[in-house]
């Protein structure tokens, strides 16, 4: 990790750049992947499956006696901690779900908003080096909860070309049937676009490299909406004296092992914090499976030193992290002016790890700076918000005379004539 200290805020938008790959190179390359499949569709995808992922496939949809099959490679313990996740997630999203509330504006005039379920979605779930069966739960379960009619799922074959069991078990714990064997750009450029064996979804989710990312917001110019943009994970950290620098480091780790163009920040008020969690690092690293990873993520991470809290805090809202830990004495102080942050995690005990997985609150979060504008995947996510209204003759006779009025003003006078008529019409029948 990179160590900056006392940085100058005019400095600071240059310490809080994400890595990245050549942009121009990354989006001709996805063009071409998007391309390659709109026009060829499956036969375009068995083309990219074997080139990208050396994978040969002549069917992509995993069959219903794969599914039932992989239950048995599970251990009970992993089958026990994904129920309790689900009862976790279920729970906390179920709260979400919000009830029909008429509102009655003035007297014959009532106004409400109802969730509507978006009809067909389509989740993208990371596999490869590490199949994420978490994020089937994460997007799964909100979409069950708001009554999507179809589900769709895309996740990357390994080089046997069969889908990671426990995914295809979470699958199934969630009755989620449609499940494809196709990975990256082209899984994206499938449901946007459809294929012979692929549906084309309304809306895309799901987290990813910077492949998935530009090829989401791709869809996106295509006319497939999406979550968000959901790139390479990152975590910021802010700690105080009071800090574990085991538990620090250990949650710095946590995101590094995710890809090499993951990112992790550290921004402490302590020198002596500093230089703990930089030791810790150093021990804890050697220990991971994934030690090659999480070493080349450090390379683009840092340490920053700054004179204090509130300034710590400032950096982070302008840094606007996918994940931010308030490791401090008195976290809840800080979290009260957190303004940019996709999830936030706070005190010594709160791991950024229980969000990844089982507290309740969903991980598929906005990165590379997008928390300021986005918020997480929610229930939201897999609903419309469609407004209804209904008016009695009393309530136009209430509110008719100022929509004729406003109507006149702006010169639309066959909006004015929507009321005048139906205004005469009730007069009429009182003069009967």
């Amino acid at each position: 990790m990179k160590i900056i200290k006392y940085p100058a805020p005019e400095n600071w938008s240059n310490l809080i750049q994400r890595p990245a790959l050549n942009a121009s190179q990354l989006q001709e390359r996805v063009q071409d992947i998007m391309e390659t499949v709109r026009q060829k569709k499956d036969a375009g995808i068995r083309q990219l499956t074997q080139a990208i992922d050396g994978v040969n496939l002549e069917n992509f949809k995993v069959t219903e006696a794969e599914i039932n099959e992989a239950s048995k490679a599970i251990s009970e313990e992993l089958k026990s901690a994904i129920q309790i996740a689900k009862r976790n997630i279920t729970r906390f999203h179920r709260e979400q779900i919000q009830q029909k509330n008429i509102i009655e504006t003035m007297p014959g005039v009532q106004c409400w908003r109802q969730q509507v379920p978006i009809e067909k979605v389509g989740l993208y779930i990371p596999g490869g080096s590490a199949p994420l069966f978490s994020s089937l739960l994460m997007l799964g379960i909100p979409a069950q909860l708001a009554a999507c009619p179809e589900i769709i799922v895309c996740t990357p074959p390994g080089k046997d070309g069969n889908i990671s069991p426990v995914i295809l078990y979470t699958a199934n714990l969630l009755n989620i049937k449609n499940i494809f064997k196709i990975g990256g750009a082209q899984a994206i450029a499938a449901m946007t676009y459809g294929t012979e064996s692929v549906p084309k979804v309304d809306k895309l989710f799901g987290p990813g490299n910077q492949y998935v990312t530009e090829a989401k917001e791709q869809a996106q110019r295509a006319g497939t909406v999406i979550d968000m943009p959901a790139g390479p994970s990152e975590v910021l950290v802010i700690a105080d004296e009071s800090s574990h620098p085991a538990f620090v480091a250990a949650d710095l780790l946590s995101q590094a092992e995710h890809g090499a163009d993951s990112q992790v920040i550290l921004v402490t008020d302590s020198e002596r914090i500093l230089e703990g969690v930089l030791k810790e690092i150093r021990i804890q690293i050697k220990k991971l499976p994934r030690e090659a990873v999480a070493e080349k993520a450090l390379e683009n991470s840092k340490a920053i030193l700054l004179p204090s809290l509130e300034t710590c805090l400032q950096f982070s809202n302008q840094y606007a992290p996918e994940h931010l830990i308030i490791a401090t004495q008195e976290p809840l102080s800080l979290a009260q002016n957190v303004r940019n942050a996709g999830s936030v995690f706070l005190g010594q005990f709160t791991c950024e790890s229980a969000g990844d997985y089982a507290s309740g609150t969903n991980h598929t979060l906005p990165t590379n700076q997008y928390a300021r504008q986005y918020s997480g995947v929610s229930l939201d996510s897999f609903v419309k918000q469609i407004t209804f209204q209904q008016i009695s003759k009393t309530g136009i006779q209430n509110i008719g005379p100022a929509i004729e009025v406003m109507a006149e003003a702006e010169g639309l006078q066959a909006h004015k004539n929507a009321v005048s008529i139906r205004l005469a019409a009730i007069k009429n029948e009182k003069n009967v």
